[in-house]
């Protein structure tokens, strides 16, 4: 048998447990309503399908690309963070184009961090932030996140108990699973003017920068003075313009850790399809009004979710941010917890929603649910959820 060390420290992937009996239901001929996985439901705009069809059609485009994305790309970017945040970005030296945020933020973990480097990380959290650093043969010490909880006191605790000092934070707001989000730009300031001190890398995780409700906005952390001394951020057009699968993203901010990032790739990757990129210039270039008309569909999808779930006796806040909810298991089904909590709403509810356990320590408590479903399949979902839970 061969064994292989990196693969050795990855958990088993407990989502697939939950796909695997949703499946099988599936097989069964039942109808299984899917707030699982965060896979966007919604197509991308039609101005960036016809860009992308159009450049597919010239045989120049399907010659090998860059692997830091396109210079028009880059500098739609930068225009795009000066329009958006008033941050200034030089597109060649401070802007790399990757292919989604997963693997911008899998490979420059690998060009930043040696084995027995400490990278602190929230938990419960997506979970290439803390398998990341794993894969990259680093050690990750968590920082708890949620409700109630400050997030920047406890980022100070797990600095001051680990040793060797942490060499990278990542961060993640709006903050998935838990929906956290920060008020203003104190936040990143405080975060800025600690990795200052105690020189630290900051990568921030910005895919859900549009996917805000109500009146909130999210500020990005390269708005804060002086966070390009210290870190990085990344975006995503996965979520503002319904780009899931066309896996676009980009990592802009601090020229030494851009410039890491850019080399790895270069040795990995000849970069995306060219229409890809192509399409992605029209995107951020081109009308925004689809963004708005996005956020509007899950803030709408948000408010059935929970208006439906309280009233059925499942008490939960709205989310400020991103295109989840992040539920407490409700007390009669806690000691179950979240891994056969979630195999038991798919049994008896029909509905299939994302176990707490699988981001991480802390999250066996929750479940997460995704917006990916209209609002009449969600209310389907909400009722056979209150079936359950009466029977209790």
């Amino acid at each position: 048998m061969f064994e292989f060390n990196r693969i050795k420290r990855l958990p088993p992937y407990v989502f697939a447990i939950v796909n695997a009996l949703k499946m099988e239901s599936r097989r069964k001929g039942e109808d299984i309503i899917d707030l699982g996985m965060g896979n966007p439901d919604m197509s991308a705009p039609k101005h960036i399908i016809d860009k992308l069809c159009e450049a597919a059609k010239n045989p120049k485009n399907h010659r090998y690309s860059a692997s830091k994305g396109i210079t028009q790309l880059r500098v739609a970017i930068s225009e795009w963070y000066k329009r958006r945040y008033d941050v200034d970005i030089d597109p060649e030296s401070e802007a790399v184009v990757t292919i989604g945020s997963k693997e911008g933020l899998s490979h420059l973990a690998l060009a930043t961090i040696q084995p027995g480097d400490v990278v602190m990380t929230p938990t419960p959290a997506y979970p290439i932030h803390p398998y990341s650093v794993i894969i990259a043969g680093g050690e990750v010490t968590s920082i708890p996140i949620g409700p109630g909880i400050d997030f920047f006191d406890e980022m100070e605790k797990a600095f001051k108990k680990t040793w060797p000092r942490p060499k990278v934070l990542i961060i993640n707001f709006p903050h998935n699973p838990t929906t956290q989000v920060v008020d203003g730009l104190d936040f990143f300031k405080k975060v800025v003017d600690f990795a200052k001190e105690n020189n630290i890398i900051v990568i921030q995780d910005f895919a859900y920068a549009d996917l805000t409700f109500d009146d909130y906005k999210a500020p990005s952390f390269l708005q804060a003075p002086g966070a390009k001394d210290v870190g990085v951020e990344f975006f995503s057009l996965t979520k503002s313009y319904s780009m899931a699968g066309w896996r676009v993203g980009f990592c802009v901010g601090n020229k030494d850790i851009v410039g890491a990032l850019i080399k790895i790739k270069s040795y990995l990757d000849y970069g995306m399809f060219q229409p890809i990129q192509i399409a992605s210039i029209v995107a951020l270039r081109g009308p925004q009004e689809c963004v708005d008309e996005f956020r509007l569909v899950y803030q709408s999808r948000r408010n059935a979710l929970i208006k439906g779930l309280n009233s059925a006796g499942w008490k939960m806040d709205s989310p400020k941010a991103t295109m989840f909810a992040w539920a407490e298991i409700p007390e009669p089904f806690k000691k179950m917890g979240s891994l056969d909590f979630c195999k038991f709403l798919i049994t008896e509810a029909k509905v299939a929603v994302s176990p707490g356990i699988g981001f991480g320590e802390g999250g066996d408590g929750y479940v997460r649910f995704a917006l990916v479903e209209n609002e009449h399949r969600i209310k389907q979902a909400v009722a056979g959820i209150k079936k359950v839970l009466n029977k209790q």
